[in-house]
């Protein structure tokens, strides 16, 4: 007389729990994402010049002389914008550059309306030293790089 299996399903899933169980520890290969759409490229910007540091550094110096010399009541307070907008006019190939400049530019004007808030001594001292500075600065890069 042989026997059967009462219950050969219920055997057939016992033999198999060890594997379930090792493939339950097994690592997955993870799902893949849905397609995403490719990421619209910024037009990507061409290189500055090389003395695109030194004009970012005239620029903040232009703001700061921007500020300080209307605070003092200077006569060519408001020359210091319409010399930034020719710099700009002139320099500002492409949207970033010229997002750069007057960055730089309202920097400048920042950092000395932050501590100066009435024309002294030190606010005159500054104000003289900057436009020193900006000389030196723009004639450098007149004669290193001008036409």
């Amino acid at each position: 007389m042989t026997t059967r299996l009462r219950y050969p399903a219920i055997l057939i899933a016992l033999m198999l729990l060890p594997m379930a169980a090792e493939a339950q520890q097994r690592p997955q290969p993870a799902a893949k994402p849905p397609a995403a759409k490719p990421a619209e490229q910024p037009a990507t910007e061409p290189a500055g010049p090389p003395y695109e540091p030194q004009l970012l550094q005239l620029s903040e110096i232009m703001g700061s002389l921007a500020y300080l010399r209307t605070l003092c009541g200077g006569r060519e307070a408001q020359d210091w914008r319409a010399r930034m907008a020719a710099l700009i006019d002139a320099e500002g190939r492409t949207p970033q550059r010229r997002d750069r400049l007057t960055a730089a530019f309202n920097r400048g004007f920042k950092a000395y309306s932050l501590t100066h808030r009435s024309c002294t001594e030190a606010s005159q001292e500054a104000s003289s030293r900057l436009a020193a500075e900006g000389e030196v600065l723009s004639r450098a890069l007149a004669g290193r790089y001008g036409g």
